[in-house]
């Protein structure tokens, strides 16, 4: 009998009993073993947000270069608009010019008033030429690139209008 004592934990003596210390020790290491595994799941979450901000830094690297590509792309269009603006500007409105007064003389009409219209006809050719010119332009404005940067907090229109405050 006092050997079924012995193995069970009980006995007669008052001393401590060692199934109580036992579960002690249990809930410390419960409590270690859920620390650890808190600590754990602290640093997933952590290595998920070094990711996740990785992934929007590449996202964002992309739109600055497909922005960079449209924003060539507009300049290459507008400077070619410009040269169409100048050439007609230039040397079609001067062959048209003559034409138009010869033919204005013929109808009657003074050289004055010839000379007006031809002008009038050759500005309206040029400013068309102008503002698709500038039409193209402001696609050179990193438009989408800046709206993101916004959206982040990053930067806004107003960096280089306003002294620093002392």
């Amino acid at each position: 009998m006092s050997d079924e004592n012995t193995r069970s934990g009980g006995g007669d003596a008052g001393g401590p009993d060692p199934g109580g210390s036992q579960d002690r020790d249990d809930g410390q290491a419960a409590g270690r073993a859920g620390v650890e595994q808190a600590l754990r799941d602290i640093g997933g979450a952590g290595r998920d947000s070094v990711g996740a901000a990785a992934d929007a830094g590449r996202a964002l690297r992309g739109l600055l270069l497909a922005d960079l590509a449209l924003a060539r792309s507009a300049l290459g269009h507008a400077l070619i608009w410009m040269g169409v603006a100048v050439a007609f500007g230039g040397a079609a409105c001067l062959l048209t010019m003559g034409a138009l007064i010869a033919l204005l003389q013929a109808l009657g009409l003074s050289w004055l008033a010839a000379l007006s219209i031809t002008a009038v006809a050759c500005i309206a050719v040029t400013a068309l030429g102008g503002w698709l010119a500038v039409r193209y332009l402001r696609h050179t404005g990193l438009e989408a690139t800046r709206r993101q940067l916004r959206r982040l907090g990053i930067g806004d229109d107003d960096d280089g209008d306003e002294a620093p405050h002392p």
